[in-house]
């Protein structure tokens, strides 16, 4: 019986270190942010769709879409987030879907969707795993290995899921906030529980 997961974390919680290890155990990945630029790649209908709702100005000189100038226009700004989320996220689901038809059918599936917790999917899935980890260090990751501003680290956070509201849907929470090991220890851990099940 194919398991389905659903993964999901806060920026900078070490979700795609998660994801990585959970591939190289055997997991079928999904990675709902990899399809989400997959449907408006140069020459799909998702991209054209965007382009008649948001105008031809969100092009870049390689007909591919500015991301810098579409997060500009939907940062902060509800209404422009929901109508390009109309657009984009049944693209996505759908070119999910046709990704897990094709798994075997005693695969751990894992869809690695980063909101998770703000589109109401954890009802979807067999099983939720939230990578967590503190506010404070999510911060200085982002602000050491990104080079974000803390102004910058606190805004995206506060765009996001509380972390609350994500440990709320968690069959499974993952802390991130020791050592690779550890992290690696509680994946593997997790894994076993999950294909003890299927």
């Amino acid at each position: 019986m194919t398991i389905r997961v659903g993964l999901t974390g806060g920026v900078a919680s070490g979700k795609s270190t998660v994801s990585a290890l959970l591939d190289e155990l055997g997991a079928v990945l999904i990675d709902a942010d990899q399809i989400a630029r997959e449907v408006v790649a140069k020459g799909t209908p998702g991209l054209e769709a965007i382009v008649a709702e948001f105008g031809p100005e969100l092009l870049g000189p390689d007909g591919e879409l500015d991301r810098p100038a579409m997060g500009r226009l939907v940062f902060g700004h509800d209404d422009a987030r929901r109508r390009l989320e109309a657009i984009v996220h049944p693209l996505v689901r759908a070119r999910a879907a046709e990704l897990e038809a094709q798994a075997s059918p005693d695969a751990v599936v894992v869809h690695d969707i980063p909101l998770l917790a703000e589109t109401g999917q954890a009802g979807d899935f067999d099983a939720v795993l939230v990578v967590d980890a503190p506010r404070e260090l999510q911060i200085e990751r982002m602000t050491r290995d990104r080079g974000w501003t803390e102004e910058d680290a606190v805004a995206r956070i506060n765009a996001q899921a509380t972390r609350e509201d994500r440990l709320a849907i968690a069959t499974h929470v993952i802390e991130n906030a020791g050592t690779r090991e550890e992290l690696e220890a509680r994946v593997q851990q997790v894994y076993a529980d999950l294909t003890a099940a299927a």
